[in-house]
């Protein structure tokens, strides 16, 4: 929870008179931290310790056997878990659903339980210091306070907070139940914050204008992104889909006035979206996405409306990321034009080609920023999934590596008026956190300290890079992060976790919740890089391309399979599969493939029958996912697309499923895991089931969030480590 804003809970809501909340100096009454409760003093004291989780559930027992507890007990310092873990014994346990009697975690109100064994209050205590952590995301700098924006959890969701100083408390600007996606301040004068939120993870963005922690809508209908401040800050541009729900078109409006709205391109197909605007606001340059390997870059004339491609007339396919204008309108771009990585290039407008700056050919560049005076551009290099930070003087072509910045995932760099690169950094001991870096001395500030588990960063694993090669001779690679072996000897079981996309990519960043797996259950945790994957090259990110290809990652599935079964280290007999989206998918297929090498998967917003996810994903986004996986309308793809699909296979899976979907997802849609649920209790296979109504492609409520963790911890237990995992609990 970023610092300072208000944190309300179940008990203070419920139990008024336990809680003694401090408030603002300035006597505004606002309640800024819940820093005291007066839950049974003399009991707590005795019995909680630091990282004992297990001894405050005494007292915590005590009190919800104990209803009429004064109010007049002398206040002591409560950790925020033991707050809400109280909440939960006084006001949402369910005494006695199970055969044990114990109390349990009821499902939040928006979700759906099936075949789910009830989750023990116990297992909540056990896991309650890995479900409290906490991460920012840096968003940008305020041109006039110097200060930033920041994304970060407030209470149940994501909210826009500012920072005025590195290490100051945050002024929390939304408030609400659903999340915030994103926000921008004002460049010119820092007068107007813009926000971009959906609601229940339909993905409808909506843009608005943030005034005194209210919400004030400009966009209403269709899914509205991109939101991006001319350089002036007068006006915003941004995409939307509006006009017809499937194509993309380019809007501008002065925020200060809604009604000025006006479509300035009309777009076909749903790739479209602005990159820059220039300094002197005649132009803006613009991407058209097709697919990772191919998108465009053009040019705009804000007068006249014309549209000119930048690279028209390059062989083979060209892909982009980020572009910007410089102060002098030369255009920067990452591009892999003639190349198997993104670099960063300068764009020639006269000769439609572009120019490499960075010297770096084995990686690829993901991102960059210009100074304001256009002499240096700081840039990211992926190597092999770990972010490295340079900068390179435009004059000379000379590069600098910025260091003392801890290893991890760097994005969102934005470089302030002043001088000032402020960019956000995931790694494995901190969940996310946000640094800038002075352009002139290199020197690193760190402005946010994400919390976790105590100790939590001295004892996560570090990630283990894998590498085997295919049947057919490709180099796959992967993140193997082992338990401890002082605490966990032995062979461990181990979870096999395929990213999404499929154009993803498995990076060593923070493993959030996972860590409770590998830490305190001894379960070792591998994350592949299939064929199919991001980060090593054009070539590599193609190879399961179309339905004649898409089969192929299952070489690279065995490869891995027979590593980890020789691996000393590793327990093959005790295997599991996970994956979220398109890494769904994969272990769906995983099951169904590699019968009897997988004890239990866990398939997260799933697909299971591509045939159907192609007609049933959201209109806008359906004919770019066909240039990924296929036609399903012409009918020898789509037999070809039937074939590959879990769903089609269904009979062979014989390993217990935890199938999770958000009842909104407009992407994956839940019929995919309904289908597949169906099917294997059709043949009288377990499955467990969770689905949130006010989710869409993955759980973004903290509640939803939670209870997904604990199922999937009970799931894991069970079928993982020979336990129960659900405390004799029957199903809800």
């Amino acid at each position: 929870m970023m610092p300072g804003a208000t944190q309300p809970l179940d008990l203070a809501k419920r139990r008024p008179d336990l809680i003694q909340c401090l408030r603002r100096d300035n006597g505004g009454g606002t309640c800024v931290k819940l820093a005291w409760c007066r839950l049974c003093a003399g009991v707590i004291e005795e019995y909680e310790r630091p990282g004992r989780v297990e001894h405050a559930m005494r007292p915590l027992q005590l009190i919800r056997d104990r209803p009429n507890i004064p109010a007049t007990m002398p206040s002591i310092a409560c950790s925020p878990w033991t707050l809400r873990l109280a909440s939960i014994l006084l006001v949402a346990g369910v005494p006695g659903a199970g055969n044990s009697g114990e109390d349990v975690v009821p499902p939040p109100a928006a979700m759906t339980a099936r075949g789910v064994p009830a989750v023990p209050a116990a297992l909540l205590a056990r896991v309650m210091p890995d479900l409290d952590y906490q991460s920012s995301r840096f968003l940008g700098w305020h041109p006039v306070r110097k200060s930033i924006l920041v994304g970060g959890r407030s209470d149940q969701s994501r909210q826009l907070f500012e920072l005025a100083a590195p290490g100051a408390d945050g002024q929390q600007l939304t408030f609400g139940d659903e999340p915030i996606l994103g926000g921008e301040f004002n460049p010119g004068s820092g007068d107007i914050t813009i926000a971009i939120a959906d609601e229940g993870g339909d993905e409808n963005y909506q843009l608005y204008r943030v005034e005194a922690g209210r919400l004030t809508a400009l966009t209403s209908g269709g899914r509205n992104l991109g939101a991006l401040w001319t350089s002036d800050g007068r006006e915003i541009g941004y995409s939307t889909t509006r006009r017809t729900g499937l194509d993309t078109d380019l809007h501008m409006m002065d925020p200060r006035k809604p009604e000025s709205d006006r479509l300035v391109m009309e777009g076909r197909g749903g790739g479209w979206s602005f990159a820059d605007f220039s300094q002197d606001g005649r132009r803006a340059l613009l991407f058209n996405f097709f697919s990772v390997a191919q998108s465009g870059l053009h040019e705009f004339d804000l007068a006249n409306g014309t549209v000119r491609s930048l690279l028209p007339l390059q062989p083979g396919l060209v892909s982009f990321g980020r572009a910007r204008y410089g102060p002098d309108n030369t255009i920067y771009a990452i591009t892999d034009q003639r190349s198997e990585h993104h670099y960063l290039a300068r764009i020639d407008r006269a000769l439609g080609d572009a120019k490499r700056l960075n010297p770096e050919r084995d990686w690829s560049v993901e991102d960059f920023d210009v100074t304001a005076d256009g002499r240096s551009i700081a840039y990211v290099v992926n190597e092999d999934g770990t972010s490295r930070l340079r900068l390179l003087d435009v004059a000379s072509g000379g590069v600098r590596e910025v260091n003392g910045i801890p290893d991890g995932i760097i994005s969102g760099l934005d470089m302030s008026p002043w001088g000032e690169l402020g960019f956000s950094l995931s790694g494995a001991d901190h969940p996310g956190d946000v640094f800038s870096v002075n352009i002139a001395t290199l020197a690193v500030t760190r402005w946010t300290r994400g919390s976790g588990p105590i100790g939590d960063g001295a004892r996560n694993s570090r990630a283990e890079r894998v590498h085997v090669r295919a049947s057919d001779g490709l180099p796959v690679s992967g993140l193997l992060y082992r338990p401890d072996s002082r605490r966990f000897p032995g062979p461990r079981p181990v979870i096999v976790s395929f990213h999404g996309g499929p154009e993803g990519q498995s990076r060593p960043g923070y493993l959030g919740r996972m860590n409770y797996w590998i830490n305190e259950l001894g379960i070792a945790l591998l994350l592949p890089n299939v064929r199919g994957s991001l980060g090593y090259g054009r070539t590599f990110a193609a190879l399961d391309n179309g339905p004649d290809r898409r089969a192929d990652v299952l070489k690279d599935v065995r490869a891995l399979i027979g590593w980890l079964e020789n691996d000393a280290g590793i327990d093959s007999k005790r295997m599991g599969v996970t994956g979220g989206s398109y890494g769904g998918y994969m272990a769906l297929q995983a099951l169904a493939r590699f019968p009897g090498r997988f004890r239990a998967g866990v398939s997260v917003v799933g697909i299971s029958n591509l045939v159907s996810f192609l007609e049933n994903t959201e209109g806008y986004r359906r004919d770019l996912r066909r240039i990924e996986y296929g036609d399903e309308r012409d009918p020898a793809t789509r037999r070809k697309l039937a074939d590959i699909s879990p769903l089609s296979r269904a009979g062979r899976i014989r390993a217990p499923l935890l199938v999770v979907a958000g009842r909104n997802d407009p992407r994956v849609p839940a019929s995919e895991a309904d289908a597949i649920a169906a099917a294997l209790r059709g043949q009288g296979r377990p499955v467990w089931q969770l689905t949130a109504a006010d989710e869409g492609h993955g759980f973004a409520k903290k509640p939803n969030a939670d209870f997904q963790f604990l199922v999937t911890t009970m799931f894991w237990q069970q079928h993982l480590l020979g336990g129960d995992g659900t405390g004799g609990q029957r199903a809800y």
